[in-house]
């Protein structure tokens, strides 16, 4: 690499060195906001030919699922964010499970305190919280005061004699800690806001601020890409990446970070998982295209050009530059995200498009999951007509289900009906009846429906086209919004168009 900005991010690594991770919990939910940050560590690592880690933060086991693993997996898979190392997958650098790395944690935490690096702390959560309020009155900084920093072996028996259990802390470099994130430029903790933090509790449970560095040590992660509520946690780690060097653990490279902004909600408030349209199954449930999806949510703080908002997974991996990314929080915006999806459904070839919609018919009962060539043949045919009209590809199933469903199980919408299926719509149903009843089957196409309508019921009745067929529409898709309804009658066929007409016409008596 050549490029000055490449090299800024690279540092003294080659492009296939890079390593970063994706660590998502088995919990049985993926938001956006983690597939936003999956998103844009798959892009970099691909971006330079390098490597995507997937590892599993498993070690909270009460909220973690049997089939949060399972969901975590095929959800990332049907986003088509493969992973190169990690569950399912292998590496060089596993387990990928935290749960199954319990012994690694406690050999490195034995490390760090023989060296040194980490201490003892028997402090009572209510001493803890005593100090802490002192120090707040007198307008000095709350976080831990480092009692027990320096205790004597008296001093630590006599604690042991009462029985008290204590945490482990790392102890914390008396100095600035700076770093030039990836995002957001250069940053800088000092020392008095950074007190000696806990890394393993009483119980003897590793938590997050140890494991997450051991692990990105041990698996020679060289860059870390995640959401901006972990930036007050950086300093720490990078306190104990430079511990885990000095004691022998993992290559001895801090990485780099960068970190991403928050995904905005309604009122300007961060997205929750609790929030409607956070979470990644509403999305696939309402067929939204991994690829459209994808597309939107790069759109959330990263761009590929100023006046484009469309494009491929390989075009973004081409052109991603974290760099780039911008450092302001970015609004979820459901109306633009569900067009760009329309945009690359646009873009799907017909038939492409057409096997798409199938999981949807056939869960609705609409078409068996693997249709007839026949129902095949119809599907596609219907392509041209509503590809340009939906949004998702859980619209089909109003929009096309009428072309499918037997007459016994035909029903017109009450809300349709009751809308436009009344004063004189039945003389509208009974001239486009007799009409149509004139054209038999060798002539039953769009051109010939359109003209037999039109002359009776634009010429003969002297009706607007609105009024002229928007009877027979709901009459024949049981709906007021259906595929273009002349080509929609050749597609349903003269015989189902005849009786539907004609049962409308009851309907309506």
């Amino acid at each position: 690499m050549t490029d000055r900005a490449e090299n800024d991010v690279l540092g003294d690594l080659e492009p296939n060195e890079v390593r970063v991770r994706f660590p998502p919990s088995p919990t049985g939910l993926l938001t956006v906001g983690n597939i936003r940050s999956a998103l844009f560590n798959w892009a970099f690592a691909r971006h330079y030919g390098g490597k995507l880690v997937l590892r599993i933060e498993d070690t909270d086991t009460a909220r973690n699922t049997e089939e949060g693993y399972r969901y975590t997996y095929d959800a990332l898979r049907w986003l088509g964010l493969n992973w190169d190392e990690g569950p399912e997958v292998g590496g060089d650098f596993g387990p990928y499970l935290q749960s199954e790395r319990m012994d690694i944690y406690a050999d490195v935490v034995a490390k760090l305190l023989a060296a040194g690096k980490a201490y003892h702390c028997y402090c009572s959560q209510e001493e803890l919280d005593q100090r802490r309020e002192a120090a707040r009155t007198s307008g000095q900084h709350s976080g831990y005061d480092g009692h027990c920093r320096n205790l004597t072996p008296e001093q630590v028996q006599a604690y042991v004699d009462e029985g008290r259990r204590p945490v482990v802390r790392l102890r914390m470099p008396d100095r600035p800690i700076v770093f030039d994130d990836l995002v957001r430029g250069e940053i800088t903790f000092l020392p008095e806001n950074l007190g000696d933090y806990v890394l393993v509790r009483a119980n003897g449970y590793p938590l997050y601020p140890l494991v997450n560095p051991v692990d990105d040590a041990l698996m020679e992660i060289t860059h870390v890409l995640r959401g901006e509520d972990l930036l007050p946690s950086t300093p720490r780690q990078i306190a104990l990446y430079e511990a885990l060097a000095e004691i022998g653990v993992g290559s001895g490279r801090t990485p780099r970070f960068g970190h991403l902004p928050f995904v905005m909600g309604e009122g300007n408030k961060r997205l929750s998982k609790r929030d409607k349209g956070s979470g990644l199954s509403e999305y696939v449930e309402r067929g939204f295209l991994p690829e459209g999806l994808l597309n939107y949510l790069a759109l959330l703080g990263w761009s590929i050009a100023e006046d484009r908002d469309v494009f491929t997974m390989a075009e973004m991996v081409e052109a991603f530059d974290i760099r780039k990314v911008n450092s302001n929080s970015a609004r979820f915006d459901p109306k633009k995200c569900e067009a760009i999806n329309a945009a690359h459904m646009r873009l799907l070839p017909q038939d492409e498009f057409a096997k798409r919609m199938i999981p949807f018919l056939a869960q609705a009962g609409v078409l068996p999951a693997e249709p007839s060539e026949d129902q095949l043949a119809v599907l596609k045919a219907t392509v041209p007509l509503v590809q340009e009209r939906m949004n998702t590809l859980s619209e089909s199933v109003d929009m096309l289900g009428f072309l499918f469903v037997d007459d016994a199980n035909f029903t017109v919408d009450p809300d349709a009906a009751a809308k436009v299926l009344t004063g004189d719509a039945d003389a509208v149903l009974d001239a486009a009846a007799k009409a149509l009843a004139n054209l038999a089957d060798t002539e039953w196409t769009t051109e010939a429906i359109e003209a037999a309508l039109r002359a009776s019921l634009i010429d003969g009745l002297g009706l607007k086209p609105k009024n002229a067929f928007g009877p027979v529409r709901v009459a024949i898709s049981g709906r007021r919004i259906s595929p273009p309804l002349f080509e929609s009658l050749e597609l349903l066929g003269r015989e189902k168009s005849l009786h539907r007409l004609e049962q409308a016409r009851t309907t309506t008596s």
